[in-house]
């Protein structure tokens, strides 16, 4: 199958409140899956020896980084979940982002989606980590950081 689409990146930025996240999420179509390689920079740190922080990440089904002074990526709908799965079995649940010191990397492998299906919705970083249980999306927290999957 040829795609389109073999290479996209979003840029991330942080909302209201998180002014000094920034990053780059790269998605590169490969033959059985897409690869997504994450690096994000500015995340709130942990305030004791054993606050790890963990940072929940998902595509979202809306095309834009903006929203309200409560949401500031209101806009950016819910979960990418185009075959109706219940969390986390949408397409757009992604594995959760590790902090160290206010940084996170992240790399994956996914066949949940091709990577045509998700150019322009929106990649999501939450402030808080994915529960994977709650319905509808993980009880995740407030969306901190914000990037439109672009070719």
């Amino acid at each position: 199958m040829k795609h389109k689409v073999t290479s996209a990146v979003a840029m991330l930025t942080g909302g209201n409140g998180y002014p000094d996240i920034r990053g780059t999420a790269l998605f590169q179509q490969k033959e059985n899956g897409v690869l997504i390689t994450v690096n994000v920079f500015g995340l709130p740190k942990g305030g004791t020896q054993c606050d790890y922080r963990i940072f929940a990440m998902h595509i979202h089904d809306g095309t834009a980084c903006t929203g309200t002074e409560e949401d500031a990526f209101a806009d950016a709908g819910m979960h990418y979940n185009p075959k109706d799965c219940p969390h986390p079995q949408h397409a757009g649940d992604l594995p959760p982002l590790f902090g160290c010191d206010g940084v996170a990397y992240c790399s994956v492998l996914t066949d949940r989606f091709l990577l045509d299906e998700v150019v322009g919705k929106a990649l999501i970083v939450h402030d808080q980590p994915d529960d994977f249980t709650t319905q509808p999306s993980g009880n995740a927290g407030t969306k901190i950081a914000c990037g439109i999957i672009q070719a």
